[in-house]
């Protein structure tokens, strides 16, 4: 692709996503492309609250920077995240009991709110799309943190599992919400009422997964993907259609669709990102998109008041 296309701010992109006081993650930038990989091999990547902590920090900091034009979420070695780290034993779940997951910012009242919750709440926030490449065991909050990824591809060793109900606990990460919209009631129950892990084939056919891919294939594919979208998409149109779609999908009705269709063609249509991409058809080259999602974001946006949590 033209250099143009991706500006010269590559190297400083890398610097700002390098974010070097990470420890069970690692950030990566190419192309426009980030790539978090969950780094803690030696325990299969279980998640913990610094896990937590971490993922937020760099979903804000690829929020932040405009030449990360999309996302792709991974885990290292042969496991994509094994669910919690249960090395608290018995009381791995009983948060007012864990001084680590304990921590007060995540207290309110008397409630400490769900860990994976706050991660899935921020995938579902962010304004570049993230695809999810699943390289291994995806259980627990391993499988739920993915469910706000617009884009699931899986490795045909890929094992998933919704396992709370034989752990003694409920789902989180508000897969409650999620899960359902992407297989249906009926798979969503019986995968969280049974507790099953379940194979990479099962999840391509019930929808929860886009492709299967071999194990040496999978990152080449969801980065060919990724590159795609960062290569000939306007990034402020990607943010607002990502946010259009997810928060949509739950509107009483089509009339809430139109309201906010009818405000986002009408401040791009008169943006300079159209007048470049018909432009650029017409002239049969690729477009240079000069609207920025860190300042170029229209007057509207965002068009719903984020709900406290009670």
């Amino acid at each position: 692709m033209p250099q143009a296309m991706l500006p010269a701010n590559r190297g400083r992109m890398e610097e700002t996503m390098a974010l070097p006081d990470m420890q069970t993650i690692r950030c990566d930038v190419a192309d426009g492309v980030a790539t978090i990989t969950l780094n803690r091999p030696d325990k299969l990547n279980a998640f913990t609250a610094r896990m937590r902590d971490e993922l937020i920090a760099a979903f804000d900091a690829a929020d932040a920077d405009d030449a990360v034009r999309a996302v792709i979420v991974t885990g290292a070695g042969r496991a994509f995240c094994a669910g919690a780290d249960l090395s608290s034993g018995g009381q791995t779940f009983d948060y007012a009991a864990r001084n680590e997951a304990a921590r007060e910012e995540t207290r309110i009242g008397d409630v400490y709110r769900d860990g994976g919750g706050l991660v899935t709440l921020r995938i579902y926030r962010s304004l570049k799309p993230v695809i999810a490449a699943v390289n291994g065991a995806a259980v627990g909050i391993g499988m739920t943190m993915q469910l706000p990824m617009d884009i699931r591809l899986a490795s045909t060793d890929a094992r998933f599992g919704f396992v709370f109900a034989r752990r003694g606990i409920t789902p989180e990460a508000a897969s409650s919400w999620f899960l359902p919209k992407l297989v249906g009631m009926q798979t969503a129950l019986e995968w969280c009422f049974t507790g099953r892990v379940f194979g990479a084939q099962e999840a391509l056919e019930r929808g929860l997964v886009r492709s299967l891919h071999a194990p040496d294939e999978l990152l080449p594919a969801a980065r060919a993907l990724a590159r795609e979208i960062a290569e000939h998409s306007a990034p402020v149109s990607v943010a607002l259609t990502r946010q259009m779609l997810w928060r949509l999908a739950g509107a009483d009705h089509p009339m809430a669709a139109h309201r906010v269709d009818s405000r986002a063609i009408q401040a791009r249509g008169r943006s300079a990102d159209a007048r470049e991409g018909v432009s650029a058809f017409l002239e049969k080259r690729p477009a240079l998109y000069p609207d920025k999602v860190s300042r170029d974001m229209p007057e509207f946006f965002p068009w719903w008041d984020e709900p406290r949590f009670e």
